[in-house]
């Protein structure tokens, strides 16, 4: 319990008479922190803390890498920044030994600064000093770290863009080289590889790749892609919004957790320019910013995370799942959390795959559009954020829908937003019947479905998103799916008649006990980020039901 003298001990504070002392120790929270625990993490609510005893270290983080760029000795305080501006901590507070430190909230410092105004006066002096100077949030933002890769290829490349994608997913910072530009071999650190190794890429130490496989990518630049251990209480099959959220619940409570994801973490939801209608962020989020701070917080809590790996098998009697590789994992319960691939396009549009036709979209594709006119096919909400995205950089941006509005199949916020960009149209009742260009993409035919008249339109890109499948057909058979390969859970399940048990499979198992399934690939009706988010969670609790059962049926006697 934090106390008046306890209170006297940090500096800021000890000016203050023995009543505001009292009242800020009854105020305050009284927190032992072991060695590596943090006291606030960055991106949390603003508070003052002060030290009592023990070593504080500030750590910022980028791209997971954590670097220390400050300390707090016994009597100093943190979170004169946030408190001071009304924002969240620019960095974290940890201890870098055992050490005991106070929390004071918002309210109860504003309540003791309205009535002794220098604790004010003293308080915005340190952030100030914290601000600047090159240690400082100043000094911190002018030099930020160098990228960590050097890709060097052509704009028109499949195996450049797929690349590209793959570093922006992993929220891997990186600086793209097209072999044209002037710079070229200034921005590439000397000659440029031979033609015949492009794409290549350069790590931030130096190592240089030539045609690099994504998985050549993963592990030279130090991304999970071997297992730690061989058995794990829950193995998660894809890193989206519900394998992520399975993840954070499963090792916050205690499970060994491991997920293995074949591509990069974040699902079709990673690749969202802009998410408005997600709960808790007013001013909306972006896709690939929600992936990264759900990848940070799964692996801060101890949850395994490999990627670049693709599963061949599971068995579902002994739960062994076999990987790409050889590798075997077996696992207590496993849950399908894999998502849905984008539906292709046909009319022979995969030709031009990675040339000009693009499946969804991050945004490392938005400088490759700047001034040009591009094309979007897709009436959803993927495809009204895309548009908006790349408004800022294209000159035109038009929207290709086959039906005769957008409310069908688009939220009202987006439909609005689309309406204030002058440079987006829309082309009701329109559908694409042919790509035009040889070696990239340079036109592309449109019919008009009422006339059945086709037009010519010029197009320097074209982003499909015209809805999902899944892609199921690797499960073993044992598991139920309906007629378009969504995988069947719960009542579902049960009434496929595939359930082997007497008790009622629960609401996100599968005909197999002990396996389960959330998210998109899961036979529901709501495919929206925060649906994926809750079954993840949910899914959590059930194999807490799920293992209660097997050890019950262990226990002797």
């Amino acid at each position: 319990m934090v106390t008046a003298d306890d209170i006297a001990r940090i500096e800021v504070l000890a000016e203050l008479d023995t009543e505001l002392r009292e009242q800020l120790a009854r105020a305050a929270a009284d927190l032992t922190l072991l060695p590596g625990e943090y006291a606030v993490l960055e991106g949390g609510e603003q508070a003052l803390f002060g030290l009592l005893a023990g070593r504080i270290e500030a750590v910022k983080t980028t791209e997971g890498v954590e670097t220390v760029v400050g300390e707090r000795q016994p009597g100093a305080i943190f979170g004169e920044v946030p408190i001071t501006l009304g924002a969240v901590f620019p960095v974290g507070f940890r201890a870098a030994e055992e050490s005991r430190v106070l929390r004071i909230d918002a309210r109860s410092y504003h309540a003791v600064a309205s009535v002794h105004p220098a604790l004010v006066e003293q308080v915005g002096t340190l952030a100030a000093h914290r601000m600047s100077g090159p240690r400082g949030l100043q000094g911190i933002a002018a030099n930020p770290p160098p990228p960590r890769a050097v890709v060097v290829g052509e704009r028109f490349d499949p195996d450049c863009a797929e690349i590209r994608h793959f570093l922006d997913n992993n929220q891997i910072t990186f600086v793209w080289v097209r072999p044209d530009e002037p710079d070229a071999t200034e921005r590439w650190g000397g000659p440029l590889p031979a033609r015949a190794d492009w794409p290549a890429l350069r790590a931030v130490d130096g190592e240089a790749v030539a045609r690099p496989t994504l998985r050549g990518v993963a592990e030279l630049l130090e991304l999970a892609t071997e297992p730690q251990h061989d058995e794990y209480d829950v193995l998660i099959i894809g890193a989206g919004p519900s394998g992520l959220a399975a993840a954070v619940y499963g090792a916050s409570e205690g499970l060994s957790v491991v997920v293995v994801e074949r591509h990069a973490p974040g699902g079709q939801a990673g690749t969202s320019s802009r998410i408005e209608n997600y709960l808790g962020f007013p001013s909306g989020v972006s896709g690939d910013e929600l992936a990264r701070r759900a990848l940070e917080q799964a692996r801060r809590l101890g949850a395994e995370i490999l990627v670049t790996r693709s599963i061949d098998r599971i068995d579902p009697d002994t739960r062994e799942v076999h990987l790409d590789g050889k590798d075997v994992l077996r696992a207590r319960t496993i849950i399908v959390a894999c998502g849905v691939t984008w539906r292709r396009l046909g009319i022979k549009a995969d030709r031009l795959a990675g040339k000009g036709v693009i499946y969804g979209i991050v945004r490392s594709e938005a400088a490759t559009t700047h001034g040009l006119d591009v094309h979007i096919v897709g009436a959803g909400n993927s495809a009204g954020q895309a548009a908006m995205f790349l408004s800022s950089h294209a000159r035109s941006v038009t929207i290709i829908c086959r039906g005769e509005r957008l409310q069908k199949s688009m939220s009202q916020y987006l439909i609005d937003q689309l309406r204030t960009r002058e440079n987006i149209d829309v082309f009701f009742h329109r559908e694409i019947v042919a790509v035009l260009g040889e070696d990239s993409l340079e036109a592309i035919e449109v019919r008009d479905n009422r006339t059945d008249e086709t037009s010519t339109r010029p197009s320097d890109a074209l982003f499909i998103m015209i809805g999902a499948d899944a892609e199921t057909a690797w499960l073993p058979p044992e598991i139920a799916l309906d007629d378009h390969g969504y995988v069947r859970t719960g009542a579902d399940a049960q009434a496929s008649g595939m359930w082997p048990l007497a008790r009622d499979p629960y609401l996100l198992e599968t005909s197999v006990p002990g396996i389960f399934a959330c998210g998109d690939v899961r036979l529901g009706p709501v495919k929206r980020v925060a649906a994926a988010v809750g079954e993840g969670s949910m899914a959590i609790a059930f194999v807490h039901q799920y293992l209660r059962e097997l050890d019950a049926v262990a226990a002797p006697g």
